[in-house]
Formats: C-alpha cells, structure tokens, sequence
C-alpha cells in the first residue's frame, strides 16, 4: 500500500500549541480520574483494618500480571445525582477489559470505597453496556460484588432498568458466557440474584451478606429474628442453601479460587486461530498526534496526519481520492488487523456521503471491520446541497452505517455534529466500541450556530407582530445568546457527553492504536469463536 507522507512540520509554533492545548484537555481529565482514585485511597485503612482489600486493589490482584488492561467509563455519571465534582464519578463500579489466567474477559468490581457500592442510575446503564459487549464480543465475566445495593435515593431510576441486568445475566449464561461472581461483602435485596444467576460463585467466609431480606426488614414483614450469618452468610450458602460453590477464607483467596476457575473453564481451548499480517509500527512517533491534532474543534486538520500516526507502516491506500476531499475513506493495517478507515477533513458532502456508503459496502464484501475518526460538523448544508440531494445522499450512508456486517469502532477525535454523529456511527448505530478523546464535542450542533438560529427566530417573531427593538431588547437578546452558548459549551463538553455513556471511555489520543488493537482483536475472535448455548442457561437445581 502506498505510504503516507506528512507535511506537519512538528517544530513550528503551531504544532506546539496543538500540543500544549491537547495535553491540557488530558491534564484536566486525568486530573477529575484522581479525584475518585483519592476518595477510594481514603477508605485505605478503613478496609485493610476489617482485613479486606480496596475494590481496585482486587482488580489488580486478579489480573494477571503485564497484561493489557483496559478501563471504560471512568467518567460515568460525572457531576451527576449525588456527585459534585467528579469525585463520585464512575457509576460506583470499576469494570474493563483485561486476562485472567491467560483468558480475555470481562472485569467488574463494585466499588464499594464509594458510597457503599451502591447503584446509581448511570452506574446501571454501565453494566448494561458492559453486559452488552460482554455477550456480542463472547467473552467471559468475572464481578466482584460488595454493594449496598440501589440507590434509594434514586430508585424510580433504578429498579427497571436493574431488572434488565438479571435478564442480562440468563441471557449471558443460556449463549454459553460464563459468569464468575465473588461475593466480597453484602449483595442484599435483588442484588442477592446477582450472585444466584451467576453460572460460578465464591463467597467469603464472615464477609459475603446474600439474602433477600435483611434482619430488620425480615423483622418488620414476618416478625423472625435472625441474625446475618443464618440468614445469608457465606457459610450457609456454601454448606445448607447450595447458592455458592466455593468458600474463601479472605478476599486474595477467592481471587485465587477465581482465577482457578477461569483456568479450567477451558475458554481459550476453542479460541479461534485468527491469521494476522505482520505488525509494524508507523513511521511516525504516536505522541506526534497531540500536536498534529488541534484542542480546538473549530480548527480545520488533515485526518491523513493523524492515520500515518496510527496505521502499520504509516500505509492508507485511499479510496476516490480525487472525487471528494472532504471525507475521507480507505484501508490501512493496524497492529496487524486489515480495516476499513472513514473519516473527515470537513462537513459531510453529498459526494462524500455516496464515496462512504459505497466504501461501507465494499468492505461489508470483504469481511474488513470499519474504524471511524470522527471530527465533523455534519452534513453539508445550504441551496446547492439541498438541491444536490443531500438528505437522500446522506440518509444512504447513514442506512450502510445502520445495516454493516462487520464489526465499527468509532473515535470520536474532535467535533460530533448534528447527523454527522450518526453518519459517522455514533452511539446511537450500536458500534461495537466507541471512544472519545478528551478534546471532543458532542452536541446537536455548535453552541454559536444554535445561539443564532434562537436569536433570528426570535427577531423574525417580533417582526412579524410589528413590535419595534428596543435597547432593552437588544441586550435581552445578547443574554440570551450568551446563555445558549455557554449551555451548549457545557452540555458538549467530552466530560458532559461521558458521563452520560456517549462513548465506552476518554482515552489519551496516544493510546488510540493500543486501543484500536485492543478492540479489533476482540471483534476478530468474536466474529469466529465457537461458544456452546444451552435454553435457559446453567441453573442451581
């Protein structure tokens, strides 16, 4: 394939004032992730004392050790409900992807250092999603439980969609997922069917808290007095009920139970054999990406610069060059996976919607998964474009968008706008994985664009009752522009859009290609493993 060239030159100011302002769109980020990670160090002695290990002690514990470790949604729910300053952010639980006992899977852990583990409504919808991946990429979990339970708080948020992840749970276990949970501490009330859905459990002895009524509410209902161990405790789960299968004497020794059982669930026996092209790195430093890529949005780049930069050998064989440069299509290898690339160098044209639906097609022929860089405006708008049939150009690459065979992934790089988010597989078109960089924008459209179209709508309806503008007018309209376009600033912002499970995750545009690796290693097996369903999945009888 041809081999990219790149024209930046990274010893001009420019480059180094990309640079600066993308590291500091990072610093900001990473500085919200060390709020939670201090509000969690704060509960260090706290647990150690009861002779238990913090949540992400337990998450590196059961990893094995040097491998990959991918985090998603550490920004759930930011500044949402009861957090105020992204402290509380992460959905009170800590899940990713990462091996255990040489085995890819899925890893959640409550974390109970935060608010008790208790569930709020984002952190639901992020186990949903969790789930959902878990069951489309066929890979195993491992959940480590110690939660308070929902929210009550919260709870109209809550309960229905917390119903869905039991469903999840059957669903996972009759398409041949299996499910490893240990119960570290309480898992009361319906959390008590997390544990009970699971095809594997492992509870601590003294620690693990399973029943469906606590003492005080058994009670107030019926009037029985019991205490904790009788009712729920881990031995009598283990010995008398049959709701668990391994007793642990302390938290290490049921991850090590855990990792002995994803060990011999003889997962990786059926592991397709997947042929992959030799991986090369590209000729061009990674890092460079921070200041090939402007903070800004607003500031016109060649995606070119930033596939060199991604791309095995810095090779793109680019499809219609010629025919339209606003988006741009092609293939390319990355760490040695074969892929389609989509992405812009400006709003979406009519001719460049027709080249992409036609290169979607064209890769759906070929078996190639589709990566997208996404940074636009939308779709091109005014008389020649409408005339030119931009709505039923467009509405066809965002139909070949909807109905891909083969896997998305989506890197939202800069701007997400209007239907350009759909077209370039947002959230919305299921993407099998969807990342942001911390930079981005997500939003209906820019905050100065829906400012003016507020303020003409508004002038046009003063002027058609015959009312005159007054100064005081004037000034009310300025301050209501302003207010729109601080609003939309707010609301668009890749924390504000995070937060709300937009995307799987910030991650640093440096770590773009171990990422993309990373999960176009996962779609790949997925697409050809064998997994054994069974009807209504593995049942304690």
């Amino acid at each position: 394939m041809p081999v990219f060239e790149s024209k930046v030159d990274t010893n001009s100011p420019q480059f180094q004032q990309n640079r600066e302002g993308m590291l500091k769109h990072i610093a900001d980020w990473r500085a919200v992730e060390a709020k939670g990670r201090a509000e969690e160090e704060s509960k260090r002695e706290r647990f150690h004392k009861r002779k238990q290990l913090l949540p992400r002690e337990r998450v590196h514990l059961m990893l094995d050790r040097g491998s990959p470790w991918l985090e998603l949604s550490t920004l759930c729910g930011y500044k949402m409900h009861d957090d105020k300053d992204g402290s509380l952010a992460g959905g009170n639980n800590i899940i990713g992807i990462g091996y255990v006992s040489g085995v890819r899977c899925i890893i959640s852990a409550s974390n109970s250092a935060i608010k008790g583990g208790t569930m709020t409504p984002w952190g639901v919808q992020k186990g949903l999603r969790i789930q959902e991946i878990a069951l489309q990429q066929k890979l195993p979990i491992v959940a480590m439980i110690e939660s308070g339970g929902a929210n009550l708080l919260y709870q109209a948020e809550v309960f229905i969609p917390g119903g869905k992840t039991f469903a999840n749970q059957c669903r996972l276990s009759a398409a041949g997922i299996p499910q490893i949970t240990i119960v570290h501490g309480s898992s009361t009330a319906g959390g008590a069917y997390m544990p009970g859905l699971s095809d594997f459990v492992v509870m601590i002895r003294k620690r693990a808290k399973v029943f469906l009524a606590g003492p005080p509410l058994l009670k107030a209902a019926t009037g029985e007095v019991a205490n904790d161990e009788d009712l729920g405790g881990a031995e009598m789960h283990s010995q008398i009920a049959g709701t668990s299968e391994f007793l642990a004497e302390n938290d290490a020794d049921g991850i090590r139970i855990a990792r002995d059982i994803m060990k011999n669930l003889n997962w990786n026996a059926s592991r397709p054999k997947l042929d992959l092209l030799p991986v090369r790195a590209p000729n061009y430093d990674i890092d460079e990406i921070c200041g090939v890529f402007p903070a800004d949005y607003r500031k016109p780049v060649d995606c070119r610069e930033v596939i060199a930069r991604l791309a095995d050998g810095s090779e793109f064989l680019e499809f219609k060059s010629e025919y339209d440069q606003q988006t741009i299509c092609g293939r390319a290898v990355i760490h040695g996976h074969q892929i389609g690339i989509i992405s812009n160098n400006g709003p979406i044209t009519t001719k460049g919607a027709t080249k992409a639906g036609q290169f979607i097609q064209q890769c759906c022929q070929s078996n190639i998964p589709i990566v997208y860089l996404m940074n636009t405006t939308g779709y091109m708008v005014g008389t020649e474009s409408e005339q030119g049939g931009i709505v039923k150009h467009g509405s066809k690459m965002i139909q070949a968008v909807a109905n891909a065979t083969v896997p998305q992934i989506t890197i939202v790089m800069g701007g997400s706008f209007g239907a350009g988010n759909y077209g370039m597989c947002g959230r919305g078109f299921g993407p099998h994985f969807i990342f942001a960089w911390p930079n981005s924008r997500t939003s209906v459209m820019g905050g100065e664009q829906a400012a003016g179209v507020m303020e003409i709508i508004t002038r046009q309806k003063w002027e058609a009752e015959g009312k005159v503008m007054s100064e005081t007018d004037e000034k009310m309209l300025a301050a209501l522009r302003n207010q729109v376009v601080t609003q939309f600033d707010k609301e668009s912002h890749s924390f504000a859009a995070t937060a709300r499970l937009f995307d799987d995750g910030l991650i640093d545009p440096r770590d773009t290609r171990k990422v993309l690796g990373l999960c176009l290693s996962v779609c790949r097996e997925a697409k050809s493993r064998q997994t054994f369903p069974n009807s209504f999945g593995v049942a304690r009888l």
